[in-house]
């Protein structure tokens, strides 16, 4: 389509009051635009009709590929996850949807992990449970059970948000369900850092500059220095049980999109123009495709994909109206993940013998500074009868860092290598960049669901953020104001029940 734009589908009558006759071609539910086909957008066209029922009609627009972050790498004809590669066992949405769509955790392949300080190994993991409290206690006394303690009590208070959705609730603002959750001190933790929160409960400097640190520079690719709400959650994810789908995370995101039966449209949208239709708001979603310049009218559009502030390319312009933005936009950390099939060199971490390295997962502290951590990966498919390469071998090695490796440091890590692939993810906010957190709703309906991430950033985060934005589309949809940003909502849901 090129030219100028023009809709799919016509306009409401509302926009021609001159038609004497009633508006027959629309059904009486809405209709919905989801910007974005990541698990954010996957998902929220799954509750949206989830609550709006089967009338309502749902476009997904995708410039990329289905799945975003959720994505995979093909080496030796085996795919291997390139994104997020797993999800902890408190992912509850994430697990419902596992379930709904049929899908299988993977068969989990167990090996054992160290974190490295730059010229050896602060810490190794045994395969006895017993030795490694052992030795955790005698590194450290008594700091990692502190950990756990203040990170199980801020689980325990985000897990009632489960409860809140059950029950039809939503929140207009990150601030807000933060609130909700665990009232000012959820809101206070995104503005002071993780080593000053831990400091405060007793857990040494010490065992924050080598197993916390390295923690979150394998999932944020940040320091200590970042906010203890965010910092929180990827610890949590440190500590339970991790999952992953067999075939591949994406095909959450794909299974979702083909059960909601929403129309994917590959186009990057450029603009949202705001009209009016029978008193309520109505939006026109402007895009670009290889046909060229098309359009749309839709009464509720989620943005389900990052608002960058430093990447105008990325950006949407806003006609008619000035949603505020600005509170949403912001930086993101750049992630390398590079596959490299290849032999280890074991040298570099201590072991000149190849055949005696014990480690699959090898988290680093601050130093060395070019990458952040170094995996023994298992392709997405794991057959009953697969087993992990041995050291001596060559396998497919996952590296995170900062920014792409040069020759010279996969040298470093490697004695050879076949191959190397490498993706390029704008994989989490750069905390510290900005002090208020966004809001949800950024007009009568529209919403952005990635403002959660502000706060926290994972799979699973998004997945809640997506439930709220569709209840809150819902619930002022249909003005159940009494559902939107109530407080003390534990005490409202126990008399509900």
């Amino acid at each position: 389509m090129s030219g100028n734009p023009q809709p799919r589908r016509p306009p409401r009558c509302a926009l021609q009051p001159l038609t004497p006759v009633p508006c027959l071609f629309f059904p009486p539910g809405p209709v919905a635009a989801v910007v974005g086909a990541g698990i954010g957008g996957a998902a929220v066209a799954h509750f949206l009709q989830q609550h709006f029922g089967p009338r309502v009609q749902i476009d997904v627009y995708e410039k990329g590929t289905i799945g975003g972050r959720l994505a995979t790498i093909s080496v030796n004809k085996q795919h291997y996850e390139s994104g997020a590669a797993s999800f902890h066992s408190l992912s509850l949405h994430m697990q419902d949807f596992v379930k709904l769509l049929g899908l299988r955790h993977r068969r989990e392949v167990v090996g054992r992990s160290a974190i490295f300080g730059g010229e050896h190994f602060v810490l190794e993991e045994t395969d006895w449970y017993l030795l490694n409290l052992f030795r955790l206690w005698w590194h450290y006394g008594i700091s990692f059970l502190r950990l756990q303690m203040w990170v199980e009590e801020v689980m325990e208070k985000f897990m009632r948000i489960y409860k809140y959705q059950a029950h039809g609730y939503a929140f207009s603002g990150v601030e807000e369900l933060l609130s909700s959750l665990g009232e000012s001190a959820f809101v206070n933790m995104t503005q002071r850092s993780v080593a000053e929160s831990l400091l405060q409960v007793g857990v040494t400097q010490r065992f924050i500059d080598d197993v916390v640190s390295a923690v979150l520079r394998a999932s944020y690719g940040q320091s200590a220095a970042m906010p203890a709400f965010a910092g929180a959650m990827s610890l949590a994810g440190a500590q339970g049980s991790l999952w992953s789908v067999e075939g591949g995370n994406k095909l959450v995101c794909s299974g979702l999109l083909k059960l909601t039966k929403a129309n994917v449209i590959h186009a990057t949208v450029t603009a949202v123009t705001l009209h009016s239709s029978e008193g309520k708001a109505l939006y026109q979603v402007g895009y670009e495709n290889e046909g060229g310049h098309g359009s749309d009218f839709y009464d509720i559009v989620v943005l389900a994909a990052p608002l960058h502030l430093d990447n105008s390319s990325r950006s949407i312009a806003f006609e008619g109206f000035s949603p505020p933005t600005e509170d949403a936009q912001g930086s993101f950390q750049p992630t390398v993940v590079s596959l490299v099939h290849g032999y280890l060199n074991s040298s570099y971490f201590g072991f000149p013998d190849p055949k005696l390295f014990p480690f699959t997962n090898i988290l680093t502290t601050d130093f060395p500074s070019f990458f952040y951590a170094l995996d023994n990966i298992c392709p997405v498919n794991v057959s009953a009868n697969f087993r992990r390469k041995q050291p001596q071998e060559a396998a497919v090695w996952r590296v995170q860092s900062p920014r792409p490796l040069f020759r010279t440091q996969l040298k470093t890590l490697f004695r050879s290598y076949y191959s190397v692939q490498t993706a390029e993810w704008q994989a989490h906010p750069l905390y510290g960049s900005r002090s208020a957190l966004p809001r949800f709703a950024l007009h009568d309906q529209l919403f952005y669901l990635n403002a959660l991430e502000w706060a926290a950033s994972s799979v699973e985060a998004m997945a809640v953020a997506a439930k709220n934005v569709a209840l809150l589309a819902y619930n002022r949809w249909y003005q159940d104001l009494d559902k939107i940003d109530q407080r003390d909502l534990m005490h409202k849901v126990k008399t509900e029940l």
